[in-house]
């Protein structure tokens, strides 16, 4: 996934890129909530378009959190996600015999 953004909310120009469970070798240190992310765990690879040097990796969680600081929304697949139909009743067991 690419976003490129031009403004001057700090989110300049920038390439993010989701990262696999299987394609995460590495321990990181997420700059959103200052937590490892530990080898195994999918997450995001911002990297700003102009400083790539500058490139970061955070939790998803905190990447679609730091969208909705400054005011762009979440995650396609979690906040934007078409709403389901309606809920079914659920199943009553028949009573046993006896």
């Amino acid at each position: 996934m690419r976003e490129e953004r031009e403004d001057d909310d700090g989110l300049d120009d920038v390439a993010v890129r989701h990262v696999q469970p299987y394609q995460a070798v590495k321990a990181y240190r997420c700059p959103g909530c200052n937590h490892e992310i530990a080898p195994g765990v999918g997450h995001k690879v911002v990297v700003p378009v102009h400083s790539p040097d500058l490139r970061r990796h955070w939790h998803t969680p905190c990447w679609e959190a730091e969208l909705r600081r400054h005011g762009r929304g979440g995650s396609p697949t979690a906040a934007n996600r078409a709403p389901k139909g309606p809920k079914r009743p659920k199943h009553r067991r028949r009573p046993r015999p006896g």
